[in-house]
């Protein structure tokens, strides 16, 4: 039997499940969030959290408090957020430079590297694309049966 991928779930996708004014988006981001969490396979960064917590308190103020954004935010800390380090920043500034992506966005797949995800699901990037050891899975183009799936090996 083949193992779990572990995921990382990019601010986007944690967003989308406090997002209450397009439920369908909210509920396939929920969708992953809890499959991540009933296979114990997900996995996030404190900057991804801290992106959250704060566009998560910009955007929704009336419908999220910020104790309640705060308990989301502890919560995740159960995927062992990734602390950004020197080795994630040299990860990131090599992904920023073979692949053309923002210092930010390269952070972001550099922490997935680092937590050794399979999948980072975000739709931040074009679904199905591969950087390196990472698949980008847009959220709302495929389900979390993906974590299901056998991963093609690296050549």
């Amino acid at each position: 039997m083949t193992a779990t991928p572990l995921a990382f779930l990019d601010a986007p996708v944690l967003l989308a499940c406090v997002d209450d004014h397009d439920p369908a988006r909210r509920d396939r981001a929920r969708a992953w969030a809890q499959a991540c969490w009933t296979r114990r396979c997900g996995r996030t960064s404190v900057q991804v959290l801290n992106e959250f917590y704060a566009i998560a308190r910009q955007r929704f103020p009336t419908a999220i408090a910020a104790g309640d954004a705060r308990a989301l935010v502890r919560r995740y800390q159960h995927w062992q957020p990734w602390q950004v380090d020197a080795a994630t920043m040299e990860t990131a500034w090599a992904i920023e430079s073979r692949h053309g992506f923002g210092y930010w966005d390269a952070l972001v797949i550099a922490s997935a590297q680092q937590q050794r995800c399979e999948l980072l699901v975000s739709p931040t990037w074009p679904h199905g694309q591969r950087v390196e050891s990472v698949q980008i899975v847009n959220p709302f183009e495929a389900g979390p049966e993906m974590l299901d799936a056998v991963l093609e090996p690296l050549e």
